[in-house]
């Protein structure tokens, strides 16, 4: 059985609204597998087949005219001039839910798309499980290193595969296919070598000029393989909370992988236990939240521009913040599994230099929920929905 997926119901809204719905997403977060669950009435068609794809090429009206109520076109980034042409038909139809567009090279696919299909189609973003897709009420979670360990992605756990093996060709197929056909990128085997260093960098303020120099590359060669793995969904950025609050901040945002299963490959971790006395075993843990925190947006339809971290320049730092000018959450993430007092110390701090942080959280990697000095600490395994307003 499937497991439910919380975009589903965003999907079905949006299908209903608008002739087309584009899903983005990285490779195997689970598009294909919920697109043809939710619109099991539509032809699907793989535009990864070879046969497919020449078709679509070669005659596109033809290869369209073929599906008269529409279909699920998944990997449209194969066959990028369909999008001109779904265009024309959408608007002489005027039928909510057309097409169903699915792809995975989003560095590709949506400048296509946002230039063609502008006002015609809603864009939703599936990302691996979140926790709470993964494990819904009733089902019991693995130790939080083992949870680590695997990831997120949906076929590790449909499939009871092994972890570093699954994600091992995951890489692989991601490289060899993906960057590959990427300009940007001319050399793969350094770009690997980027991939790799980035994961040790997972939770740490993003430094160019290093990282660059680490893997012998300029900083702007950095900069724009940065933006091939953001488009890719395999990392995002958090930005820093700019609010004036009479203090320099640091400007620079922190990467974060969006799944802790291949930071751990890239680190070399195989198997739970090497993780528990790792190095960067906070890092990856505070990479766990910050993920969910971006997946929990995502998978609800909103967007993660209102998700911020806190640092200035005395080093007083917060780990996440959520929210506007008029309301803030503010969460500070241990991986400790127990409380020690100077866990505090952030949220104190920043509540003192912002009047609207309404509510703070501490996130650890322990078992119990309480609340201590008017801060609610949160037990790993209950963050489902907790990043929402």
């Amino acid at each position: 059985m499937m497991q439910k997926r919380q975009l589903e119901s965003k999907l079905r809204q949006w299908a209903g609204q608008y002739p087309v719905v584009t899903v983005t997403g990285p490779r195997q977060a689970g598009k294909t597998t919920l697109c043809r669950a939710v619109f099991a009435d539509k032809d699907y068609v793989s535009l990864e087949d070879l046969d497919n794809r020449e078709f679509a090429h070669q005659d596109p009206r033809g290869f369209l005219a073929q599906y008269p109520a529409g279909a699920i076109l998944d990997e449209i980034q194969n066959a990028p001039d369909l999008v001109s042409y779904i265009q024309t038909i959408v608007d002489e139809k005027q039928q909510p839910g057309l097409f169903i567009l699915t792809g995975s090279r989003q560095f590709e696919m949506m400048e296509n798309v946002s230039q063609s299909l502008a006002g015609r189609t809603a864009i939703a973003r599936l990302f691996p499980f979140s926790l709470g897709e993964l494990y819904p009420d009733g089902v019991a979670e693995p130790d939080v290193d083992t949870l680590l360990y695997r990831g997120f992605y949906p076929r590790i756990h449909d499939k009871q595969l092994n972890p570093t093996e699954a994600l091992s060709f995951y890489l692989s197929t991601y490289l060899e296919r993906d960057v590959r056909q990427i300009k940007a990128v001319n050399d793969l085997d350094r770009f690997g070598t980027f991939v790799r260093l980035c994961a040790g960098r997972t939770g740490q303020l993003l430094n160019l000029n290093s990282l660059g120099g680490e893997c012998g590359i300029t900083s702007n060669t950095a900069k724009n393989w940065l933006a091939v793995l953001q488009a890719s969904g395999i990392i995002r950025l958090l930005r820093p909370w700019y609010a004036n609050i009479g203090k320099r901040l640091v400007k620079s945002p922190k990467l974060y992988f969006m799944d802790t299963g291949l930071v751990c490959l890239l680190l070399g971790i195989k198997r739970p236990q090497h993780l528990f006395a790792h190095p960067l075993r906070g890092a990856v843990f505070e990479t766990f939240v910050i993920a969910e925190a971006f997946k929990q947006h995502y998978h609800s339809g909103q967007a993660a521009d209102r998700l911020w971290f806190y640092r200035d320049s005395n080093g007083n730092e917060v780990d996440l913040l959520i929210g506007n000018e008029v309301s803030l959450a503010g969460y500070e993430i241990k991986s400790a599994m127990t409380v020690a007092s100077d866990f505090f110390k952030g949220l104190t701090k920043l509540a003192r230099v912002v009047a609207n942080l309404d509510n703070r959280y501490l996130i650890y990697g322990g078992e119990q929920q309480t609340v201590r000095q008017g801060i609610t600490i949160l037990p790993w395994h209950q963050l489902d929905g907790v990043f929402l307003p």
